[in-house]
């Protein structure tokens, strides 16, 4: 691949805020700062599904609130399909040049999401994801760790398709997700998001810092 930059992953269930910490770390990447240390990096922000065209017209059919009747493997094929267009369209390409990649889910959600959460059988989805995939591995994976139902109150607005989910089944997310954390110690670091979202945020520039340098 030549030249390789980062992906650093960002995962966790409804409400943990690491939408936030994805954009505060960019802006720290990103910082006049680090330009004397030379450690200034092209930084690419993401999010799933979507960040393509095609993907973000998938997003939308999967998040829409009227789809009841979708079944689980067509929407475990559909984030399927919206990562391979990103994966193709964006991600690889940005590694090849040497920028971080950040991105907002990746396959850990569709693991703990449809797999731990809907029953999904997770050794199927990890098969088929090979092909999306394309061989591109998270090279650190932040999961922002909250207790389901409080994270569930944090959501302003309107819930979309797969807020509207039970507790239980937000609570076997997270089960995941700190399942996946004990199997994938070097590559997953679990964030407790109890804490000042500044105390929170120096926390992840540490872990990326000691990925990057």
């Amino acid at each position: 691949m030549g030249v390789r930059g980062r992906l650093i992953t960002f995962e966790g269930s409804e409400g943990s805020g690491k939408s936030t910490q994805m954009a505060l770390i960019q802006r720290y990447l990103e910082s006049s700062s680090l330009k004397s240390l030379k450690r200034k990096r092209k930084v690419l922000s993401l999010r799933e599904p979507g960040a393509t065209k095609i993907g973000e017209k998938i997003r939308r059919i999967l998040l829409d609130v009227q789809n009841v009747r979708m079944s689980d493997r067509c929407e475990t094929l559909l984030y399927m399909a919206a990562r391979a267009q990103l994966v193709h369209e964006k991600i690889i390409p940005a590694l090849r040049k040497g920028v971080i990649v950040l991105c907002d889910r990746f396959l850990d959600s569709t693991v703990t999401y449809q797999g731990y959460g809907s029953g999904v059988d997770v050794g199927w989805i990890r098969q088929i994801a090979g092909y999306p995939l394309a061989g591109i591995t998270p090279d650190l994976t932040l999961v922002f760790d909250i207790e389901p139902r409080a994270g569930l109150q944090r959501i302003q607005g309107p819930k979309d398709r797969i807020e509207r989910r039970s507790v239980l089944y937000h609570n076997r997310v997270r089960q995941g997700y700190l399942a996946l954390a004990h199997q994938e110690p070097e590559r997953i670091k679990v964030i407790n998001v109890n804490g000042d979202k500044q105390e929170i945020h120096l926390l992840v520039r540490r872990l990326v810092d000691n990925l990057l340098d």
